[in-house]
């Protein structure tokens, strides 16, 4: 079948003879005014009217003006055409999968349906009530989502906790009870040197085994294995069979999602309930990783199902939006009880679009989910944060040095790990050992365990590893890393640092091996087909590399007392101050800011988690030095750098564009330029706007997979009209052959207002209402850096490419991101995008 699929030919438009361009060129100028007397289609497009997907009808606002005298009534009843978009159903979803959404259309969506509440709100107590439910439907949505995401956080730290215990023992009088819980129940007094009490059953103790003997070593050892290969087993054959998309922390697809990708099934009920279970049954396995970032994934999945509960949201994916961006932000604020920190993170980290509404409401949402999570109290402590210190000593100015050295660390670390991460995930998405992603998790949890048992920082869960480092040595603490030799004829005895002794250097070394085991196992985790996180792993090594350094800097200074340098941090020669738990928080942050890049939102969690608001001054200090080392070695953080790994088509909005490029170098096609062939490109496909026929535009449908086609005066004059989405153009021709007699294959289709006509042909069809009459165009020479940064913070599918109005090309997303990856010597073929 011929159609009207256009080759843009840009000798054949210089070239054109005189007297056509002029005819041709009055024919567009009387376009173009008429489209200017237009509504704007963004003004007319389509609303979804409240009920079920069944009964929902596509609302198109008439066009309100007319044509030289004959308004649309006229111009329908004196010719043979018929409308039919009053009547067309909405689908199942407004976009495919794998596809960005239209930020523009779907705002203009909004503001069409709120402008016609507030019209009718005047009409009865129904418009109304109706009016109201509209205003307040965005705060009752967060105020759902939060609350669901603080009671889903409380139930996976408790069972995680009692998961992780069940490796090491269980209470024979309440099975259901972890160590802790158990020993509070009993009012145990006496505790043993692993934390145990007569209530909790290790498994050598439950087969007879003394614990003064080694069999009950070797028993706890193999048990240890064993538990934590069930758990990973569970939890990755629960990934594999029911949710797929419940692998990894989420974080990359929810910055892509956010920034108007549409991935269908990644925060359905499926992947929230497989997610849930197996953050539990991964941690409780006792790999390196953490349950707190994939609270970002569960959150959003909570504010995705909620979302659809309200048309409003559920029904417009850029609103549906706002929704997720409060969600990210209640995610942050149960996994850390940091709601601040949350809305900071929402804000600099995951949300492309970000307006102060959406802050207030995820401030809201925040709160919500943060005193749910506290009601709940999930760790028994009656604290929200995780790692509360209490403790209040100063610190000194000339501690900043290690502090900067400790950021510098991070950001070495961060790097470290991103290049090395990376490096792996390729392998394993180009090697066979992507097709065996549970025999992989097996041999990472076998691994992990085999080697993390003997050592007992490694063996611990990382949040009660960082728990111990950031706190300091009191009279209860009888740990190795609190054996200091202390002079107990003193008033205070424990205050102030001290000299270590051999229990301190003990636990120097185990935190060394750690350090160097973490840092490692964490690559070949992070990325395996369980639910994993990074910010625990990351914070745990950066925890262990600031108390080592801290213990260091306080011996430095308990061994030369008396230098000017160390003056002001002691009193006299036996009371000096150096705290190593806030060494090891501030290593912490740092290497959290290495991996992430994260800064204002990293401080503010930082200081939300541990309580200790006196210590920002170094936080920061560390979190961007860590920053600054990180970008000089490497630009991407974590999360993008497996956004680019996985090929979304993600356009960064921090990155600047740099290249003197003009759209002609990166419009398609690009047949001719200046007279010269430069690349033999498919040729643009076009529509006519009345010399087209049913069948002609079917065939368009059939033979490309297009999200729109411009929409152009002749074949021969290539004037711009508007653009026309895909979407659109099935359903009003479905509707109009199932439902209208007269309109056949053969029946022409008309997107102007007024057309010639053949009274004794087929009825004709016509389409202007569903036309975009306000495409966003650019000229041939526009700077791409002008063309990026439209697309950026205008969410762009598409833009249209003219010459002296004529059209040239188009420019999509897609073209962008290819564009930039061949400017940085990326493969442009990698990017995921329809």
């Amino acid at each position: 079948m011929e159609t009207d699929a256009l080759l843009v030919d840009y000798n054949y438009m210089e070239n054109h003879d005189p007297k056509t361009r002029q005819a041709t060129d009055d024919v567009g100028n009387s376009t173009r005014l008429n489209n200017g007397g237009a509504t704007s289609y963004h003004e007319s497009v389509i609303s979804a009217t409240s009920g079920s997907d069944d009964e929902a009808m596509l609302d198109i606002a008439m066009d309100g003006r007319d044509d030289q005298g004959l308004n649309d009534d006229h111009v329908q009843g004196s010719t043979n055409f018929l409308e039919t978009q009053d009547d067309l159903p909405v689908s199942s979803g407004q976009y495919e999968d794998f596809h960005t959404i239209d930020w523009l259309r779907d705002i203009a969506r909004d503001r069409m349906r709120h402008r016609h509440i507030i019209k009718n709100k005047q009409d009865g107590c129904i418009p109304k009530i109706k009016s109201a439910h509209d205003a307040w439907s965005g705060w009752v949505c967060v105020l759902l989502v939060g609350v669901s995401a603080g009671v889903c956080a409380g139930i996976i730290d408790i069972g995680t906790t009692w998961m992780s215990d069940l490796k090491q023992g269980i209470c024979l009088e309440a099975f259901w009870l972890n160590r802790e819980q158990c020993c509070w129940s009993g009012n145990a007094t006496t505790f043993d040197d692993e934390g145990g009490c007569s209530q909790w059953y290790t498994w050598s103790k439950l087969f007879g085994v003394s614990s003064s003997k080694g069999g009950s070593y070797i028993i706890g050892y193999l048990l240890y294995i064993v538990w934590a290969l069930i758990f990973g087993a569970i939890a990755a054959l629960f990934v594999r069979v029911f949710a797929p998309y419940a692998c990894g922390s989420g974080i990359p697809e929810i910055k892509t999602i956010l920034s108007g990708f549409i991935i269908r099934g990644y925060l359905g009920k499926w992947t929230l309930l497989v997610k849930s279970v197996g953050m539990m049954l991964a941690v409780a396995a006792g790999l390196s990783l953490g349950k707190e970032g994939p609270f970002v994934h569960v959150a959003c999945c909570c504010g995705n199902i909620f979302s659809y509960l309200f048309p409003k949201y559920g029904r417009n994916e850029a609103k549906k939006r706002e929704i997720l961006s409060a969600a990210s932000a209640a995610g942050v604020s149960v996994a850390f009880g940091a709601p601040i920190g949350g809305v900071l993170f929402s804000l600099e980290e995951v949300s492309y679009y970000f307006p102060l509404k959406t802050l207030w409401r995820s401030f809201f949402c925040a709160l919500m989910a943060a005193f749910v999570l506290r009601s709940i109290n999930p760790f028994g402590n009656d604290h929200l944060v995780m790692f509360y210190i209490d403790y209040n000593e100063p610190w000194y100015i000339q501690e900043l040095i290690p502090f900067i050295f400790l950021g510098a660390l991070g950001g070495i670390y961060g790097w470290f790990f991103i290049k090395f991460n990376i490096k792996w995930c390729k392998y394993r998405k180009t090697s066979s050992l992507g097709k065996y992603p549970i025999i992989e998790v097996l041999i990472v949890v076998f691994v992990t365990a085999l080697l993390s048992f003997p050592n007992s920082y490694t063996r611990m869960n990382g949040s009660e590893l960082i728990r111990l480092l950031v706190q300091r040595c009191g009279p209860e603490d009888s740990t190795e890393l609190c054996d200091y030799s202390r002079n107990m004829t003193n008033d205070h005895p424990y205050m102030g640092s001290a000299i270590a002794s051999d229990g301190v250097i003990r636990a120097v070394w185990k935190l060394a091996l750690a350090l160097l085991f973490k840092s490692l196992i964490t690559i070949f985790t992070f990325g395996i087909k369980v639910p994993c996180g990074l910010f625990i792993p990351s914070m745990a090594v950066g925890a262990i590399l600031g108390r080592v350094m801290g213990i260091g800097v306080e011996q430095l200074v308990m061994a030369y007392p008396n230098s000017p340098l160390f003056s002001n941090m002691c009193q006299s020669r036996q009371i000096c101050t150096v705290t190593p738990g806030l060494y090891a928080m501030v290593g912490a942050a740092a290497a959290l800011g290495g991996v992430t890049r994260m800064t204002v939102s990293l401080v503010v969690i930082m200081f939300e988690l541990t309580g200790g608001l006196q210590y920002i001054v170094p936080m920061m200090a560390a979190a961007m030095t860590s920053k600054w080392v990180g970008d000089a070695l490497g630009r991407e953080g974590i999360y993008d750098a497996h956004i680019a790994l996985n090929g979304y088509p993600y356009l960064d909005s921090k990155e600047e564009f740099t290249h003197q490029t003009i759209a002609a170098d990166v419009m398609r096609p690009r047949c001719w330029r200046y007279g010269l062939e430069v690349r033999n490109d498919p040729p643009l496909c076009v529509i006519t706007q009345d010399s087209m026929t049913v069948d002609e535009i079917e065939g368009i449908l059939k033979t490309t997979e297009h999200n729109g086609f411009p929409v152009v005066v002749s074949r021969e004059s290539q004037y711009l009209v508007g653009f026309v989405l895909r979407r659109d153009l099935n359903l009003a021709i479905a509707n109009a052959l199932k439902n209208q007699e007269g309109i056949v294959s053969n029946s022409p289709v008309y997107f102007a207002s007024h057309n010639t006509h053949n009274p004794h042909g087929p009825l004709g069809l016509k389409l202007r209402k569903i036309l975009d009459l306000a495409p966003i165009t650019i000229t041939d020479h526009t700077p791409m850096e002008t063309v990026v940064e439209m697309f950026r913070k205008l969410g762009l599918r598409q833009t249209l490419v003219t010459h002296n109005g004529r059209l040239l090309g188009i420019i999509t997303k897609k073209d962008v991101l290819r564009h930039i990856a061949q400017l940085q010597n990326q493969d442009p073929e990698n990017i995921l995008f329809n």
